[in-house]
């Protein structure tokens, strides 16, 4: 395989580039290599003259010119013999080193690495026993776009599903009451302000990732919502009035909630999109939704409501919701055949009387269950108990999921399932989990080499792991010698250059030491390295952080100064301190608009309710997320935003009207609330899981975070809404009780009857004055 890949060949004009080309020099102009590969070339040629001699030993083993090199990241899945003598191994790594050091270079190395992954592929057809992973510096990338391409039928069938379901959720059987063109033209509007924020993004020079799967969902809970509001606000208007009222009406009473939890949503996202935010998929996440969510609010304004403004003159002329044609009167119906009347189902206002005439829409099947059902069902006094144990249950397991939390940082969550990284990922960690990556310990201040205390000192640092050291090879070099470690200085460093770094076998340190001659001539040790290797387990992530942390405390502390470093470190390093950032900006911020609003809203407690409210959700969503195997990643941190935003969304305007209610009960708020807002949550959320549950087949592990945690925050939210909210306040402040005033025979109402009647039509129109 070694040969199969030195001889790979990138064909360009005039010139074929091989991997002798192409790769990093050591100092005598050879390609360096691993180590494994030289010891397997000594194995084979101690096997071709029948030598038995020959041992391998694990971690660290000693090659023909006496070097001893570490193979702890080559060797996986090793058995070994008494005194570390290899007996088998599973799993061998080779690793191959490319220059980018110019763009001819960096175009060829990328060819040269994909036709890598070809060699290796054409390889393991040839040799199917042995099971091969490649994986090079694009693959990650490569697979992290491949889930958008993997997700786009599953979308669409997303796409088809909340279509249908949006239709049907604004349809009932009257066929002039009936909105089915406003469900569409709803899904339209939220369409349109996610393809413009798309445009702009792509006009500005913005790339495209995966995380942008998310925004269509994060528009679909907002945008939705946000018209069936405006829809169930139609419905509560009268239908003796003329357009431009009951539009005014709609805008009056849905636009102003609406208006305040889009400026939270901007808040929210603008925060996440702003500079505080060190990781940059999620800060373009936020910058585009922060775009799609600003003009999806012009478009509710504007084309939403120009829509709801023609179907209003639809309706208002009985014209057939659907067909646009005018609906006959029904003893002209009588007349037609049976499916004909079934299709032209309608209730003309002069067949109702005036008790009738503010239920005409209850005859829509989410409205009637809401109000003839279920609003009684939870307030029921025996139903309130088990619905607190119930959230008893609920704070019990996410407080338990809630202490299990971890941040992600393994690279295997944001990628498709059946990719290269995948299986090589999991083909390294199965294998390769016994040693932590090599850390590099970096002394970067003159130390007095030769004292034996600071021997002592540098010794104790290092103990504990698997050391590739020069300075302890040097000491052993001088005992060998029966030379005591305690030289002076310039003996010391005479030994060191003249004598030690000449011998073949630890020539190689030469890389590891910077000498510097002094304006005495003095030679002295300025800098130097070691490198360390630490024994870990199963969970190698969570030690490698333990032990990152450990390790920089002691360099702060020590009396020799040194850093020590690995490329994984600048990964877990930035991914620690930023994975939570942008969720705790936007917590910070969400918290202080609810604050400051308070002193604008009718009433402060409404934003102590929503508080409240969204601390519990977000609380259950992080608990469960993390019971059903999500850690907190860019992905899951990214949802958890949107998880505020979704709450307020939901549970402002029941909390509003509940709280600002006077006059009646609690129970009778209670009930009022959710007559008013329930059906728009109800056909909100079901459009939303129906959209979710195609996620949930994509072979993606980025999309299986996403679907986990939207399911969560959407599940939670609709428990809240439905269940918490509607019995904790039956019993809890603020009271409903109103004083009773004396009796006083002057305090009395004059009531002005007016009756106006439209010679132009049948409708009887009253308008009652109190004075």
């Amino acid at each position: 395989l070694h040969s199969a890949v030195t001889r790979i060949q990138v064909q360009r004009p005039g010139f074929n580039y091989t991997f002798a080309h192409i790769c990093i020099l050591n100092n005598d102009k050879t390609c360096i290599v691993d180590d494994i590969v030289h010891v397997l070339e000594e194995l084979k040629a101690a096997r071709s003259s029948n030598r038995t001699n020959f041992a391998i030993t694990y971690p660290i083993t000693h090659l023909k010119d006496g070097r001893e090199v570490y193979n702890g990241h080559q060797l996986g899945g090793v058995t070994v013999h008494s005194k570390d003598r290899v007996k088998s191994a599973e799993a061998i790594q080779l690793t191959y080193y490319l220059q980018a050091i110019n763009s001819l270079n960096d175009m060829v190395a990328e060819k040269w690495e994909s036709i890598f992954c070809d060699t290796v592929e054409l390889f393991q057809k040839s040799n199917r026993k042995v099971k091969m992973y490649p994986f090079t510096s694009s693959s990650l990338k490569e697979d992290f776009q491949k889930t958008s391409r993997v997700s786009e039928r599953y979308l669409i069938t997303s796409l088809v599903l909340v279509v249908t379901l949006a239709i049907l959720c604004c349809s009932m059987q009257d066929c002039v009451r009936s909105k089915p063109w406003l469900g569409l033209l709803g899904l339209l509007t939220v369409t349109l302000a996610t393809l413009t924020a798309a445009g702009i993004i792509n006009l500005t020079g913005g790339k495209y990732n995966s995380t942008f799967l998310g925004i269509p969902f994060v528009m679909l809970g907002h945008g939705l919502y946000g018209t069936f509001e405006m829809l169930s606000s139609w419905r509560k208007t009268r239908e003796d009035q003329h357009v431009k009222e009951r539009t005014a009406a709609v805008f009056a009473d849905s636009m102003l909630s609406f208006s305040l939890t889009t400026a939270m949503y901007l808040v929210t996202f603008g925060i996440g999109a702003s500079p505080f935010t060190n990781i940059e998929a999620a800060r373009i996440f936020c910058c585009n939704s922060c775009i799609a969510i600003f003009f999806n609010y012009l478009y509710v304004l504007s084309f939403y409501g120009s829509s709801l403004v023609f179907t209003g003159y639809i309706e208002n002329n009985y014209q057939h919701s659907i067909f646009c044609r005018k609906v006959p009167k029904p003893e002209v119906l009588q007349e037609k055949p049976a499916w004909y009347r079934f299709l032209l189902t309608a209730r003309f206002s002069e067949d109702t009387d005036d008790s009738e005439e503010t239920n005409t829409y209850e005859s829509h099947l989410l409205v009637w269950f809401l109000k003839r059902y279920y609003c009684d069902w939870i307030t029921n006094t025996y139903v309130k108990p088990f619905v607190v144990l119930f959230y008893l249950v609920y704070i019990s397991f996410a407080l338990m999921g809630y202490l299990q939390v971890s941040e992600g940082s393994d690279l295997s969550n944001i990628v498709a399932t059946a990719t290269r990284t995948i299986e090589y990922t999991t083909a390294q960690q199965k294998y390769f989990s016994n040693y932590s990556p090599v850390i590099g310990f970096y002394i970067y201040e003159s130390i007095e080499y030769w004292n034996t205390s600071v021997q002592e000192d540098v010794l104790e640092y290092t103990k504990g792991f698997v050391r590739i050291s020069w300075f302890e090879s040097y000491l052993n070099y001088l005992r060998k010698l029966n030379i005591s470690t305690g030289l002076p200085k310039k003996n010391f460093t005479d030994m060191l250059r003249y004598s030690f770094l000449k011998t073949p076998q630890f020539a190689h340190f030469s890389e590891d030491i910077i000498f510097s001659k002094k304006y005495n001539n003095e030679v002295d040790v300025v800098a130097s390295r070691m490198f360390l290797v630490a024994k870990t387990m199963e969970t190698k992530r969570e030690e490698l952080y333990d032990l990152l942390e450990t390790l920089r405390k002691l360099s702060l502390t020590s009396k020799v100064k040194f850093i020590v470093f690995n490329p994984s470190f600048v990964y877990m390093d930035r991914y620690a301190s930023s994975v939570g950032a942008p969720l705790q900006n936007s917590c910070i911020s969400a918290l202080f608009l609810l604050f400051f609003s308070a002193f604008l809203v009718a009433d402060s407690l409404i934003n102590v309710w929503l508080t409240l409210t969204v601390a519990s959700v977000e609380f259950g969503v992080i608990g469960f997320m993390t019971l059903w195997k999500v850690e907190l990643d860019c992905i899951s941190v990214l949802c958890l935003i949107y998880g505020i935003n979704y709450t307020i969304d939901n549970c402002a305007p029941l909390l509003s009207t509940f709280v600002l209610g006077k006059e009646f009960t609690r129970t009778k708020w209670v009930k009022n609330a959710l007559e008013v807002h329930g059906v728009a949550i109800l056909q909100s959320y079901l459009c939303y899981i129906v959209g979710l549950i195609p996620l949930a087949a994509v072979p993606s592990n980025l999309t299986r975070t996403l679907f986990r945690c939207l399911f969560l925050i959407a599940l939670v939210t609709f428990f809240h809404c439905f269940a918490i909210l509607p019995v904790i306040l039956t019993f809890l402040p603020p009271s409903k009780k109103k004083r009773k005033e004396k009796k006083n025979p002057e305090n009395r109402e004059e009531i002005e009857c007016v009756e106006m009647v439209d010679m132009d039509s049948t409708r009887v129109v009253d308008q009652i004055t109190t004075v």
